[in-house]
């Protein structure tokens, strides 16, 4: 896999778990990680359509399951998971988006690190550090019903980024429209979900002590992005000593 560039040498962030409601913007945090220090950021989502893409195993299993309308159990993500951070490009760290997401995932995913879980092991000279990025949940009812996106991938929000003509796009001039997940109906729902099996997964983390930090991700991005690198700095001399 071709290593992202990186625009600073000389320290090596090693394994970073993102974690944080829906919305607090993971997403965006690991793309400026990524550029800053050339390493991968991992989605389980994207993992999951490349091995149903390739057609591997994983992939066919998670596929029969997605075509009965069951979820894909943790035993076929944990596995997919294992294999990618088995790639040459992670060797300098990777930032996980999205994983874990429940307890029994944080727990496999650090005893992969010393032993083998059924056939697999991952390699890391770094334990994970993870960063919890938090926002008041009425901000993120704001940033998630209030977005709006054009055809050609242009986001917008009405509240706090509105385009000059309402509902159309500044650039192209395309109509905007509003996902069918970006309801506040649907906002609750995931809330919901966050709650019952990933928060709990902050605590998980949390009791790690030195190795675990939160974030004020309220603030403006690039503000965020330099905490979080500060952070890693400061865990990663700890974790060395």
């Amino acid at each position: 896999m071709t290593q992202p560039a990186r625009t600073e040498t000389g320290f090596l962030p090693g394994p970073i778990i993102l974690l944080g409601a829906p919305g607090v913007g993971k997403g965006t945090q690991a793309k400026l990680l990524m550029a800053k220090f050339g390493i991968p950021q991992i989605s389980t989502g994207d993992i999951l359509r490349d091995n149903i893409a390739r057609k591997t195993e994983l992939g066919r299993e998670a596929k029969a399951r997605m075509d009965h309308g069951h979820l894909v159990e943790d035993e076929i993500v944990n596995g997919m998971v294992a294999q990618r951070l088995n790639a040459q490009d992670t060797e300098g760290g990777f930032i996980l988006d999205g994983y874990p997401r429940t307890t029994a995932q944080a727990s496999y995913i650090e005893r992969l690190r010393c032993s083998d879980e059924g056939g697999d092991k991952v390699s890391l000279s770094l334990p994970f550090v993870a960063i919890n990025i938090v926002v008041d949940e009425t901000e993120l009812l704001k940033r998630i019903t209030g977005r709006r996106i054009c055809p050609s991938g242009h986001i917008y929000n009405i509240y706090s980024n509105p385009p000059k003509r309402e509902n159309v796009c500044d650039v192209d001039g395309s109509p905007l429209e509003q996902r069918t997940d970006d309801t506040e109906q649907a906002f609750h729902k995931r809330m919901d979900e966050y709650r019952a099996k990933t928060a709990p997964v902050i605590a998980y983390f949390n009791d790690k002590g030195h190795l675990f930090r939160q974030v004020d991700g309220s603030q403006p991005v690039e503000q965020v992005s330099s905490a979080i690198v500060e952070m890693l700095r400061h865990l990663r001399g700890k974790a060395q000593v």
